[in-house]
């Protein structure tokens, strides 16, 4: 375990030095694209990597079956696709098709692979033959495009994240009197906003979805959020139990603590629960008017022989089994392994094997976003 953090907080620190002088453009916030898509009938900006594999042109799959296709655009968005020359999509079905002379990127399933031992590190793939793509900036962002949608509603059938009220009473009772809300927020990569296009300064510059929570929350409650964002790459659980100190001291309204992706190299359930259980005590006994929210990773690619998929189903019913009043359970998880169901890990990942691109930045802001705003109150 100590050597796959080891070689993940490398390839992070080499990734911050290679964005250190890039200028952002703007970008501005829309919250309809934060609205939980599992509550809508319009599907916003999901991401699709379209990949030519045989005879015919590259296909991708959308979540949902359609009803009207309302937009394709790059995963900029500086390059709007037209129907008929770019795409065909027929009604009835969730495939996009890319004709002869299509502008939308596709690859080729061996393009998302490369020799053993000829990338900087290794990222071996479960069947032996090479490794996993890695994308340290916005590669994969830049292989994949956007598509906006109508579709039927209540399509989603998998989990849906309920409003935490009776969980998170005191947080809730904050911004509804508008008052100043105070989150820290300790995790992992994921947490520090990684291949998010905001991080990577490139268009469109979406947040990562700790501020985009931020933003969501002033909107829907019109108060000030603040965060306190003390993350680190490369980090499990055991890191988070040292240095939960640092949350204390940002003295808090809310902690998010959100572990799991660097654990699943090996450490087993029960471990990982027993250091989660040491910060919430922490964090319980020094800040008691503190609440928590316990965030369930999304799962890595299953492809990428460092993880061991088992465990992300287990360190999720971990947390689970710590909920009480004032400690709720954000169950990216869940959520995650039903979209996997549908749709392929290349079209939700931000760097082929453990970050999620800007589409899964924005699930889980709409996740957080629906344990924090009621159904009922409207942005």
């Amino acid at each position: 375990m100590n050597r796959i953090l080891t070689l993940v907080m490398a390839l992070l620190a080499l990734v911050s030095f290679a964005l250190a002088d890039e200028p952002a453009k703007e970008w501005k916030f829309d919250a309809t694209q934060l609205q939980p898509f599992w509550r809508t009938s319009t599907m916003q900006g999901e991401s699709v990597l379209f990949i030519k594999d045989g005879e015919g042109g590259a296909k991708g799959r959308v979540l949902f079956t359609p009803t009207k296709v309302l937009k394709v655009a790059s995963s900029s968005g500086e390059t709007v696709y037209e129907a008929g020359r770019d795409y065909l999509w027929q009604p009835g079905s969730n495939e996009i098709v890319l004709p002869a002379g299509s502008r939308i990127p596709w690859k080729a399933p061996q393009d998302l692979r490369r020799p053993a031992k000829s990338q900087k590190y290794a990222l071996t793939h479960r069947d032996g033959n090479g490794e996993i793509l890695f994308g340290a900036t916005h590669e994969y962002h830049d292989m994949q495009t956007l598509v906006n949608y109508d579709h039927e509603p209540a399509a989603w059938k998998g989990p849906t994240p309920a409003f935490a009220g009776k969980e998170l009473p005191k947080t809730v009772k904050i911004l509804s009197a508008k008052q100043p809300l105070k989150i820290a927020l300790l995790g992992d990569s994921i947490s520090t906003g990684c291949n998010a296009s905001g991080w990577a300064k490139v268009p469109p510059n979406q947040p990562p979805y700790q501020d985009l929570l931020v933003l969501n929350l002033e909107a829907a409650y019109g108060g000030e959020v603040t965060l306190e964002n003390i993350a680190v790459g490369g980090t499990s659980t055991d890191w988070g139990v040292t240095n939960i100190g640092k949350v204390i001291d940002a003295r808090p309204d809310l902690v998010i603590l959100a572990f799991g992706m660097n654990d699943s190299s090996g450490r087993p359930a029960k471990d990982y629960g027993a250091n989660t259980q040491k910060m919430i005590a922490a964090v319980k006994k020094a800040l008691p008017e503190a609440e928590i929210i316990l965030v369930a990773t999304m799962l890595g690619n299953k492809d990428w022989v460092a993880l061991k998929q088992e465990l992300f189903p287990q360190y999720r019913d971990a947390l689970a089994g710590l909920r009480e009043p004032g400690i709720a359970l954000a169950d990216m998880t869940s959520v995650w392994a039903e979209l996997l169901k549908h749709k392929q890990d290349w079209d939700l990942t931000g760097n082929g094997v453990n970050h999620p691109n800007d589409f899964g930045h924005r699930i889980y802001a709409q996740v957080l976003s629906a344990l924090l705003i009621p159904e009922t109150r409207k942005n």
